[in-house]
């Protein structure tokens, strides 16, 4: 059974001096601005690549508490860093890597039993693989 989510964006004006707001259905994102500074400048403030990075960040840190149940582990504590990083392929940013940094506290875990669950979760949760995904795209000019 699929499931679907949505987000928005709005901008207005040039890339350097324009603004944006970010929106996402649920509302835990409401007019959440962004801008040329904040993504390429380190300002302050949101951007679509912190915003991969959370939600990589989550995914992954779900789907291994998944891959520990296959194996009758409970997690006590999992804590996951992602960092994406961006920079410029033949003149285009690009996220060209995301580092994902875990920590966890796992009752009865052997480190062979962990690392396999941790690559199992790196390997299979919806945002890494959404990363080779299809993009598609309808167009509409008002």
């Amino acid at each position: 059974m699929a499931t679907t989510n949505s987000a928005s964006a709005q901008w207005t004006g040039d890339l350097k001096t324009g603004t944006g707001t970010i929106s996402t259905r649920s509302s835990t994102l409401s007019e959440a601005p962004y801008d040329f500074r904040k993504r390429f400048e380190g300002a302050d403030g949101t951007n679509p690549e912190e915003l991969i990075a959370a939600a990589h960040a989550a995914c992954f840190t779900m789907a291994l508490s998944a891959e520990l149940g296959k194996a009758s582990l409970i997690a006590e504590d999992l804590k996951t860093t992602a960092t994406a990083t961006l920079d410029f392929i033949d003149g285009a940013p690009t996220i060209t890597k995301v580092h994902l940094d875990l920590t966890a506290s796992i009752p009865d875990a052997t480190d062979e039993a962990f690392q396999a669950a941790a690559a199992s979760a790196k390997a299979n949760c919806p945002i890494s693989r959404l990363l080779t995904a299809e993009v598609t795209l309808t167009a509409v000019l008002a």
